[in-house]
């Protein structure tokens, strides 16, 4: 049998090399920091966790996307996280157990068994932000702001924000009194926008014609600000959830204005992301080079029942690799001055370049026999001696 080679990696897993790393690692902290003066504070949940844990809420649509495997220890399985969402849940809920709202932050690598049809990597690195325990439209708007935020601070250009609610199609879909797997082969059939097979689908449907066009009209119901009243005309007998998620959806839209006069926002109403996780506005952020959303996010209350508290929760995550593989191509490369020191068994050699790393600045110091000279090394400035003194000098 052919021998593999050791230096290929699994499909979908990749490394990051020295340039990329830098960029993404400055990436990560400018992040960070951006969430902690907006009092977000970092947590770390453990790579590897009880699968029950992992399938939690959201976890259930990612049971396919979890790596499992048995704990030679407890003989529990366990799972390798899929998404970081429900792990940061049961901080708030079982360890944290806050009475008032806690803003909570996060990243870390996550692994998925298949990648995604536009994106390969089964390794990303999701970094993202969760708000628990304020139910208002506030909060959402909040949380979408500081994802705008941190879009911002990467770079990124002509970002493009979609809003939608689920509590729409789940309004629409319990005044019809679809059963649970009518609601889910319509749900199926929404996501792909097929429009004949939808039609073919409500036609077997025991439904009151109002309700089977409402229905029928969902794909449709897309566009700018128009589309709200819009809906308003086609839903105008639908119940009371419906018309209150379009009321949400439109106070939301008007508050993120005011904060981002020149930010483009459409509303997609038969968008449902993660329709069996969110339970109310749900968004997504794009740009023109990429061909899914960069950034998403959305309300998912209740989701630390299972831990012991179920709290009101919105959020956002995005894959920090993408974000610096964006924003690495949408600014410069990144000068920095990098000094090389020469090999010499001298004390004040050794103070000068201490004193250098203590400043925060990068010295290579040469190695005996050590190949490749100052330049080669991508250095941009040598410590000479200058009587008894070392001084930085520009390589020339």
């Amino acid at each position: 049998m052919q021998q593999k080679d050791s230096w290929l990696l699994p499909d979908g897993i990749e490394e990051i090399l020295p340039e990329d790393a830098k960029h993404l690692e400055n990436l990560r902290r400018t992040i960070l920091d951006i969430f902690a003066c907006w009092g977000y504070e970092l947590v770390i949940p453990p790579f590897i966790d009880y699968l029950d844990s992992l399938l939690t809420g959201s976890g259930h649509d990612l049971d396919l996307q979890t790596f499992k495997l048995t704990d030679q220890v407890s003989g529990e399985m366990l799972g390798v996280r899929a998404d970081m969402t429900p792990q940061v849940a049961r901080i708030d809920a079982h360890n944290l157990k806050h009475e008032w709202p806690t803003r909570l932050c996060y990243v870390g690598t996550i692994l998925h068994t298949r990648g995604d049809p536009l994106e390969k990597t089964r390794s990303p690195m999701q970094i993202g932000a969760e708000l628990y325990g304020h139910a208002g439209k506030e909060s959402d708007v909040e949380v979408i702001r500081l994802m705008l935020e941190m879009l911002a601070m990467a770079g990124l250009q002509n970002v493009h924000l979609d809003l939608g609610h689920v509590g729409i199609y789940r309004g629409l879909s319990g005044q019809a009194g679809l059963t649970e797997l009518q609601e889910s082969e319509l749900f199926d059939v929404l996501q792909r926008k097929a429009r004949p097979e939808l039609q073919d689908l409500l036609a077997e449907y025991s439904i009151n014609n109002d309700l089977k066009t409402m229905l029928m009209k969902l794909p449709e119901l897309n566009g700018g600000k128009e589309t709200i009243n819009k809906a308003r005309q086609l839903l105008s007998t639908a119940n009371d959830e419906v018309k209150q998620a379009l009321a949400d959806l439109e106070k939301i839209a008007e508050k993120l204005a005011v904060n981002f006069p020149s930010l483009p926002i459409s509303f997609d109403l038969a968008e449902l992301r993660g329709y069996h996780y969110h339970t109310g506005v749900v968004f997504a952020a794009f740009v023109p080079s990429m061909g899914r959303e960069i950034a998403r996010g959305g309300r998912y209350d209740n989701i630390g029942a299972i831990f012991g508290r179920a709290r009101p929760a919105t959020g956002f995550s995005a894959d920090l690799k993408t974000l610096s593989s964006l924003s690495k191509d949408s600014c410069q490369k990144e000068q920095c001055r990098l000094i090389f020191a020469p090999h010499a068994d001298d004390g004040a050699l050794n103070e000068k370049i201490r004193e250098l790393r203590a400043q925060r600045q990068a010295v290579i110091q040469q190695l005996p026999g050590q190949a490749g000279n100052a330049q080669e090394l991508g250095c941009t400035s040598i410590l000479e001696k200058d009587n008894q003194n070392w001084v930085v000098r520009p390589l020339g």
